[in-house]
């Protein structure tokens, strides 16, 4: 956990880089937890008490170097302000932990690449030491290779991460769930992974969102048109039995 000491010289985030600038292998390092944040952007719409950062580097106190970050593919905090007060304006180029409240992630997402990257080992110590309560390691592609599930959640206990079996996985903490289902985003049907609600029901992407009002706007013109041949063809039927059907 994070414990501050008034007498470290800390450096700003104008001094500490955004990331580590390590190249990704996979396209989905960035699309899975932007898609995350893009989701969370129309579901907490009216909050400005959260942040989502995509490949930013998370700066703290409890490593060997403060100028060493760690860099979750995304990650979730909550209790800070969506901008950061002393600097109008501006967006974070980096989350540094002592200008953030000691605030740290709630959650943290690895999406594991062709290249392995320590999921299993280093950087889950790491985000231990750091206090993030729950971790997700994502890995479709290469889940057999390194012998482990494609979706593995953990959620810290006494210090040490402990996994969790269900799915979706609801975080209590954070008033949401997060789970696999087969979808579209960015034009590429595929496996992504979603938010869910209390109720074990998925939040629906601001695509699926349109798709589906386009579906009942069709669907109710479908109805209307259904409902006018009908009163067409009943009076139809009622002037070949001789009655006006503008008397009735």
């Amino acid at each position: 956990m994070v414990q501050f000491d008034p007498t470290l010289q800390l450096p700003t985030s104008d001094e500490l880089l955004d990331s580590d600038d390590l190249p990704v292998d996979n396209e989905l390092h960035t699309l899975v937890p932007n898609f995350l944040r893009f989701i969370l952007s129309f579901i907490w719409s009216s909050r400005l008490d959260w942040f989502f950062g995509v490949n930013m580097g998370v700066y703290h106190t409890t490593g060997i170097n403060l100028k060493i970050p760690i860099v979750p593919d995304g990650f979730l905090s909550l209790g800070i302000d969506r901008l950061l007060p002393k600097r109008k304006g501006k967006l974070r180029s980096s989350y540094v932990v002592w200008e953030e409240k000691n605030i740290v992630p709630i959650f943290a997402l690895e999406v594991v690449s062709q290249t392995p990257g320590d999921e299993y080992d280093e950087k889950m110590e790491i985000y231990a030491k750091l206090g993030v309560l729950y971790y997700l390691i994502y890995n479709p592609e290469y889940w057999l290779r390194d012998q482990h599930e494609p979706f593995e959640m953990y959620r810290l206990v006494d210090g040490i991460y402990q996994r969790l079996i269900s799915e979706p996985f609801w975080m209590p903490e954070v008033g949401l769930g997060i789970g696999r289902a087969w979808g579209i985003h960015d034009r590429v049907e595929r496996e992504w992974l979603y938010w869910y609600d209390e109720h074990r029901r998925r939040y629906l992407s601001p695509e699926e969102q349109t798709q589906q009002a386009q579906q009942q706007a069709l669907e109710a013109q479908q109805q209307a048109l259904e409902a006018q041949n009908r009163s067409q063809q009943l009076e139809e039927i009622l002037r070949s039995l001789g009655v006006d059907p503008n008397t009735i």
